[in-house]
């Protein structure tokens, strides 16, 4: 297991349904937190709407920028502050829209600083930050949070997070979750007309639209909850120990039963993911249109995709699957496995090869 985890935390018992946001309670010195699904519980008037803004705290390195701090900032931009992560399915739903708000509102003077607080120790590593960064296309600075200071700085819980910072240093919008966008932006509209007052600069004029106009929402439907892996936090293991580390053989579920891991095989159990050792399956009955995955591998491997009993080679499959129905794994990432036509309840069967390290699934 990881150092920087330590198995035994208690898991908060409130569980919020829906796929909206990342819930997690903060760390406390290097004990792991504990994650559930969310759904977007924020709106535009959070708990920390009208609170003076909250510096950026020991950052780990910088994307997009040398260097950059909330507080050179204040007076001279509007501000969003966006607490994400790159492996996050809920995170990444986000990235059009923001992108989409820096290219049309970077001139007329909004600045976006996403603070990047890992989930897991490999989104630690900036080289797979800044590669991810590229793939998403986003170019606003990126500021990493290792250790989550600037996170607990801001008594954070969720991922994305997103709060708006006025001309006058003031957080006058705090928004939780995907969602909200058009409310968002036309926020971001009203501080950047308010900027240019206080400035001086005159009246920026009727504004052309919204940006997010032309993006369509991904509708969220799923009802299967988030489901990790790891010793650390696999209470949703069925046929094993949740909480358990080290190598075991587990054997195939004779029902498998809604919204519970079930892992076939040889698996070496670790703090924060399962890696494959031999004949290695997974069995997951989930609701939801669709379906990802968090991998990674030190030397390429493979991942076979049966939904219901057949191998995933048609208009079912996910980004990442390819026409003979196998994922290729080796990056750190999210992997797209299913994607239905609809919402529903299917079985998913994973056959891993040796060496596949998995994380968590997500439903979307």
């Amino acid at each position: 297991m990881r150092p920087e985890y330590i198995i035994g935390i208690v898991l908060a018992l409130l569980v919020i349904v829906g796929g909206g946001a990342l819930l997690f309670s903060a760390p406390e010195g290097d004990s792991l937190f504990s994650p559930l699904t969310g759904t977007d519980v924020g709106n535009g008037n959070g708990e920390k709407a009208g609170e003076p803004y909250v510096e950026i705290v020991n950052p780990s390195g910088f994307v997009n920028t040398d260097g950059i701090t909330i507080g050179e900032l204040v007076g001279k931009k509007i501000i969003l502050v966006d607490f994400m992560t790159y492996s996050c399915i809920n995170c990444q739903r986000t990235f059009p829209y923001v992108k989409a708000w820096y290219e049309k509102y970077k001139d007329q003077g909004l600045e976006i600083v996403a603070i990047h607080t890992p989930e897991f120790a490999f989104e630690k590593d900036i080289d797979n930050v800044q590669k991810a960064m590229e793939e998403n296309g986003i170019n606003y600075p990126v500021v990493l949070d290792n250790d989550y200071a600037t996170w607990r700085a801001y008594k954070n819980n969720y991922w994305p997070r997103k709060y708006l910072i006025d001309i006058n240093g003031s957080i006058v919008y705090d928004h939780i979750g995907e969602g909200a966008y058009e409310e968002t932006e036309k926020k971001i509209q009203e501080l950047l007309k308010e900027r240019a007052e206080v400035l001086g600069l005159g009246d920026v004029g009727e504004d052309s639209g919204l940006a997010t106009d032309s993006i369509s929402d991904v509708e969220i439907s799923a009802r299967s909850p988030e489901t990790y892996f790891g010793s650390a936090r696999n209470e949703y293991l069925a046929n094993g120990t949740p909480g358990k580390s080290g190598v075991e053989t587990f054997e195939a579920p004779t029902v498998a039963f809604a919204n519970r891991l079930y892992l076939v095989g040889t698996w070496n159990i670790d703090g924060e993911y399962s890696e494959a050792v031999s004949d290695a399956r997974v069995i997951y009955r989930f609701n939801a249109r669709e379906v990802y995955i968090v991998a990674e591998a030190d030397s390429e491997g493979v991942i076979e995709v049966y939904q219901d009993g057949e191998l995933v080679t048609d208009v079912n499959r996910g980004e990442s699957v390819g026409e003979d129905g196998f994922v290729v794994v080796r990056e750190s990432r999210l992997y797209k496995l299913i994607k239905n036509e609809k919402a529903g309840e299917h079985v998913l069967e994973l056959r891993v090869s040796p060496g596949i390290r998995l994380y968590a699934f997500t439903f979307g």
